[in-house]
This record gives structure tokens, C-alpha cells and sequence, in this order.
């Protein structure tokens, strides 16, 4: 079920970005290609992880992490990180950009759920189960902030501070420290301008929609136009250069126009039942280093969607961040392969039974 809703949403990315690119390139099929090249790329790694041995790689988990924290030390360095945007979060590897965020993200599951793991009978302990896994998780957060990024720091935050909640640490440490790690956070937020004109122009849209909320203004546009079953494919007119972004992060208002609001409905439903097959076979885990790499690939799929739904659709505060398996982008697609990858490893493994063979008396 995960596999067939996972190809369903990656077959509607490939069909919306031959309509949503058409008016960015000389050649209206130009994303739609390189996205088919990513996706056979992004299989490949997909495929690739759902055979790994996981107690192979976790042997190795302090090298992945190490490897992802020279990355985003990298990627800040002039001259080594590319900057778009006023933001620098890209390594340029000649044919390819890759975001190196995507990577931490991957980093931080195998790292997380190594530790955590490992220190099952620490778990309560002030020093053990809370301080040292929260200093790794605000040096990755901390990198990504750095980006700057605020969209992956708060997905980051989030998804760590869920595996730690789930692997036992207690409520006493977490919530005081989540309460002033979202205190840290909008203060950085409010020394920040242009995310505090993100944020003011979002509490009133329509007195900005020419200026700081003009891209969520033509997203809402755009789910307006669409109404219940869309202009159809290839009719919509947000994508013609009148909605910035409309191939990446906002590719959902392209699929409210065009498709409407029963496609846009599918979607959400889509990415509903993953969550729901990964929570309910999170039961037959056998250790706890498994339970929390599904767990942290899981939350990083959905939470990663929930906030791109929650912004194109005024929700949120206006952040750039790809919709999973639909938006425009490979380095994302690679990683969100490797997460489905990842979770379908471990389903495999959790099917076979405790003994191979029969018992003889």
C-alpha cells in the first residue's frame, strides 16, 4: 500500500510538472525531463536502501554523521556553498546542485536512532537520555540555521524531539527545553527581516498581495480557480509566470487549478495512508534502533508535507519547502526515495518470523 501510494504521488508530479515548467523554459518538457532522470536516479537509491543491511550500516553510523556535518560546514564556506536567493544551501557538483540539508536530514535518523538505541537504560537520566542527544541535534539545527534555512531547522527540531520523546526521554526535560527552542527560534525569526515580513505580511494577506504576499496571494488565486474539478490539465494560468515558484514550492496550487479540489483531496488522502501503514506496522518492531528509523523517516516524509500544504494554502507563514515526491527538485527526490526505501527495509525484515525454522523436541 505505502509502495503504490508512493508511485501514485510521483506519477502526478511527473504529469503536473509538464504543464507547471511550460512557461520557464524555451522547451515546455524541460523539467518534466530532468525530473524523469532524477526519478530513475532517485529509484535506484531507493531500491539500493531497501536491500542495505541495516546492522551493517549502522556500524557506520558516526562516519555518515560526521560526513553530513563537514557538508554543512561546507556548503557556509564562500566560494565552496552556492548562494540563491541570499540563501546558501547548495554544493555544486558540475551536472548537479545538491542540497545539503536533505543529506542532514538522513544523518540525523541514523544518528538518533543509533543513540537512543544504544542507550535504552539512560534514556531517563538527565545527561544521558537528554543533553547529549539535544547538543547533536542543535549542531545539525544550529548548521541548517546557519543556512540560513529556517523551514528545515523547524522540521529538523521537530522530527528529533519526537524521537526523543517516543525512545522514552522524559516529558520533564522536553518540554521546558521545546518551549524555549521555540522561544530561540522567533526571536531569530523577529532579528531576521525578511522572515518577520514573511510573517506580518502572512497575518494579513490581502494587504499584501502585491508586494511580500504576492506568491500566496496567486496560490490562493489558484485554488479558487480550480474550484471542485479544475480548468484541466494544461489550462491553468497561475504557472504562466503569474506564480513565482510554481514548479517547486508551489506546485500544489498548480494541482488545486488544474485539477481541483478532488485531486488536491487524493493527495492529502496519499500521503495520509503512508503515515497511517508506517504507524500501524510500527507494532511488529523487533528493537527499539529499528522502531525509531521508521519512525524519523515517517515524520520527515509527513511533516516535510504537511508544512508545504500548510503554507501554499495560508496556513503557515510563507517558507520554501518541496512537496514530497510532486515538486520540482532532485537532490529532495533522491532523499525521500532513500526514506521510503529506508521504511520498506525494515517492513521487510519485520515479516519474517522470530525463528526460521521449526523447533524440533
Amino acid at each position: 500500500m505505502l509502495t503504490l501510494c508512493v508511485a501514485a504521488l510521483t506519477f502526478l508530479g511527473l504529469v503536473v510538472l509538464s504543464s507547471a515548467g511550460k512557461s520557464l523554459s524555451s522547451n515546455p518538457y524541460f523539467y518534466f525531463q530532468r525530473q524523469s532522470l532524477w526519478l530513475a536516479l532517485a529509484l535506484m537509491a531507493g531500491l539500493f536502501t531497501a536491500f542495505l543491511n541495516l546492522d551493517t550500516v549502522r556500524k557506520g553510523t558516526w562516519y555518515i554523521v560526521g560526513v553530513a556535518l563537514l557538508l554543512l560546514v561546507a556548503v557556509l564556506i564562500p566560494g565552496i556553498g552556492v548562494k540563491v536567493n541570499g540563501a546558501s544551501r547548495w554544493l555544486d557538483l558540475g551536472m548537479m546542485r545538491l542540497q545539503v540539508s536533505d543529506l542532514a536530514k538522513l544523518a540525523l535518523i541514523f544518528g538518533m536512532a543509533h543513540y537512543l538505541a544504544q542507550n535504552q537504560r539512560q534514556i531517563t537520566r538527565f545527561w544521558e537520555g537528554f543533553v547529549l542527544p539535544c547538543l547533536g541535534l542543535g549542531l545539525v539545527c544550529g548548521l541548517i540555521m546557519l543556512e540560513p534555512d529556517f523551514g528545515t531547522t523547524a522540521l529538523c527540531g521537530i522530527v528529533g524531539l519526537c524521537m526523543l520523546f517516543v525512545a522514552g526521554t522524559r516529558l520533564l526535560f522536553l518540554i521546558p527545553s521545546g518551549l524555549l527552542a521555540l522561544v530561540a527560534f522567533s526571536v531569530a525569526v523577529y532579528l531576521d527581516p525578511i522572515r518577520l515580513r514573511r510573517v506580518t505580511s502572512f497575518m494579513d494577506v490581502e494587504a499584501n498581495k502585491s508586494d511580500s504576499a504576492y506568491q500566496l496571494w496567486q496560490g490562493i488565486l489558484a485554488f479558487g480557480a480550480g474550484g471542485v474539478d479544475g480548468v484541466g490539465l494544461g489550462n491553468g494560468r497561475q504557472q504562466l509566470s503569474y506564480l513565482p515558484e510554481s514548479h517547486t514550492d508551489f506546485v500544489f496550487p498548480v494541482i488545486g487549478e488544474e485539477l481541483g479540489f478532488i485531486t488536491t483531496a487524493a493527495v492529502v488522502t496519499l500521503f495520509l495512508i503512508v503515515f497511517l501503514c508506517g504507524v500501524w506496522s510500527l507494532r511488529r518492531a523487533p528493537n527499539m534502533y529499528q522502531f525509531l528509523l521508521v519512525c524519523g523517516a515517517l515524520w520527515f516524509l509527513t511533516f516535510q508535507a504537511l508544512i508545504n500544504m500548510g503554507v501554499v494554502t495560508g496556513l503557515l507563514p510563507t517558507k520554501g519547502m518541496s512537496l514530497p515526491f510532486i515538486s520540482y527538485g532532485g537532490s529532495n527526490l533522491v532523499v525521500m526515495f532513500v526514506l521510503v526505501g529506508l521504511i520498506l527495509n525494515c517492513f521487510r525484515h519485520w515479516q519474517k518470523p522470530a525463528l526460521k525454522r521449526p523447533r524440533h523436541l
